[in-house]
């Protein structure tokens, strides 16, 4: 009864969610360049929102920058804006917005915008450097992530446009949807690769840019406008990328950054070889490595013969390798085994990592290193215990029992329902140096934790805590830790799933 209710509970909340109308800011000021596309680009955004059924507030007003103000948005679409066109207090609003799940869309010259700014820099994924005359150009087009803004796209798409070269190479976290070839035009200076429209989720927020929409005429180009749309509905939310099929899907298999970020935490006083280590550091208090910055080579590669990776985590510092996607209703299965290595300051602890999931907001919500996420903990001894992490939780049941002399919530399956972290009540693990075999299965908000093929423990009702009360937390990037300790993962594969698989239904409550 109670899990009929809990489901029953976000299904309402779900549906409130998707009867809102979207709300869109559709920023255009400019401190640099003004493009004549902005008036034809307003005119195209406005007829798609009464088609669809969105609220849409055009504005070149950076004071609506503020929390106040932006709190009543879905969506921030720059178009076209161009310079430094916000203060440091209407900047941090902005970032304070976004990181809350909220989506940026931009087109062309949002990368020529706020180029100062390293956060909104890192946000977008590319700066602009440069631009040849307009001319026409082909883009090959990449489907391989499911995003419907590419769907109604040939493999090969002409366009007329100004083809713009970015100070550095774009970012490895974003997902690439657009490349744009640079033997069929002239004025390239970005080489094999020339990304061109990409997404990605970046600190919590859902970013969606092309680099399409310098003239006038293109604002009438349905390509373009379709692009747009499903940019406009990813971002907001009411779309998903299918990334997942029911089949396996490798994700340590060639390229790891296909897959993969990584994000490094701050290092503790006792990390050797890095400048400006803090004498006093705890490893949490501080200031972060950050994105896919990794000199102490946390996280290595070792690849097969075969292609199939093997990711070895030294745990010198605290750090997540991310899934560059976001994945709801799977089965995830992987292969761990602790190295031979401890750090401070963990040196006198159990050796640990963990698997997080559900992972959303910015990366150093928990611990200035990991996301809001839940837990199934890698830990000697405690493999498939709960925790919670960054103001997320789950319903567990469970029977109270005392250990050390404290009260400790111990996994029963016929126990009472509570919420927080929870411990197994059995320990299916090899020792030291073997492969264990760890299953993730959720869906909908129920998950199973299960060790070498032993389910450890069921949980209900996942969900966060915000500022407007809980909220279902179904869906996020998977993230594993590097938490003092040498470990060694293999073997990582995810499907989708359309329930939970009928020979564990005695194991639901």
């Amino acid at each position: 009864m109670i899990k009929r209710l809990s489901l029953l509970l976000m299904l309402m909340i779900f549906g409130v969610i998707n009867a809102q109308k979207t709300s869109i800011l559709v920023f255009s000021k400019t401190a640099g360049f003004r493009h004549k596309s902005i008036e034809p680009g307003k005119k195209a955004i406005e007829n798609m929102a009464k088609e669809k059924g969105w609220k849409v507030t055009f504005s070149e007003d950076s004071d609506l920058f503020n929390a106040k103000d932006l709190s009543a948005f879905d969506v921030l679409f720059f178009l076209n804006t161009t310079g430094d066109i916000l203060n440091d207090e209407q900047q941090e609003a902005m970032k304070s917005f976004l990181t809350k799940g909220k989506g940026f869309v931009g087109t062309h010259a949002a990368t020529d915008t706020e180029m100062e700014w390293e956060w909104y820099v890192n946000l977008l994924g590319a700066s602009f450097a440069s631009h040849p005359k307009q001319q026409k150009a082909t883009l090959h087009i990449n489907k391989s992530h499911g995003h419907k803004a590419v769907a109604h796209l040939n493999d090969s798409e002409e366009f007329f446009d100004e083809w713009y070269n970015f100070k550095n190479p774009v970012a490895q976290h974003v997902n690439v949807l657009a490349t744009l070839d640079e033997s069929t035009y002239t004025g390239k200076q970005m080489g094999i690769t020339h990304p061109i429209t990409w997404y990605h989720n970046y600190d919590g927020a859902r970013v969606f840019y092309t680099g399409l929409g310098h003239t006038s005429e293109s604002y009438s180009d349905e390509r373009l406008l379709k692009q747009l749309e499903e940019g406009i509905k990813w971002a907001s939310g009411q779309e998903q990328a299918t990334v997942l099929s029911n089949k396996w899907t490798p994700l340590l298999k060639g390229d790891p950054s296909q897959n993969w970020d990584v994000f490094i935490g701050v290092p503790h006083k006792t990390v050797k070889g890095l400048p400006n280590v803090d004498p006093n550091s705890n490893g949490i208090k501080g200031e972060p490595l950050g994105l896919n910055n990794d000199p102490k080579n946390v996280f290595n590669f070792i690849e097969d013969k075969k292609g199939n990776n093997t990711v070895h985590i030294t745990g010198e510092v605290y750090g997540a390798l991310s899934s560059k996607q976001e994945y709801e209703n799977y089965h995830l299965k992987l292969q761990v085994k602790w190295g031979e290595q401890k750090w401070e300051p963990r040196l006198g602890d159990l050796r640990d990592s963990g698997l997080l999931y559900h992972c959303v907001g910015p990366y150093r919500q928990f611990w200035n290193v990991w996301m809001r996420s839940q837990e199934l903990q890698i830990q000697e001894g405690d493999i498939g215990d709960y925790y919670a992490l960054g103001g997320a939780t789950a319903d567990v049941p469970v029977k109270l029992t005392s250990v050390g002399g404290k009260e400790v919530k111990l996994y029963d399956l016929n126990g009472d329902f509570k919420s927080g972290n929870t411990k197994k009540a059995t320990d299916n693990e090899k020792k030291n140096g073997k492969w264990n075999t760890v299953e993730l299965i959720t869906y909908n908000g129920t998950s199973l934790h299960i060790v070498n093929g032993k389910v450890m423990m069921s949980l209900y009702n996942s969900r966060e805590k915000t500022a407007d009360g809980f909220v279902p937390l179904t869906r996020g990037k998977i993230q594993i830790q590097s938490e003092a300790a040498e470990v060694y993962y293999r073997n990582i594969k995810i499907k989708s799933i359309d329930k939970i698989p009928s020979k564990y239904k005695k194991y639901l409550k």
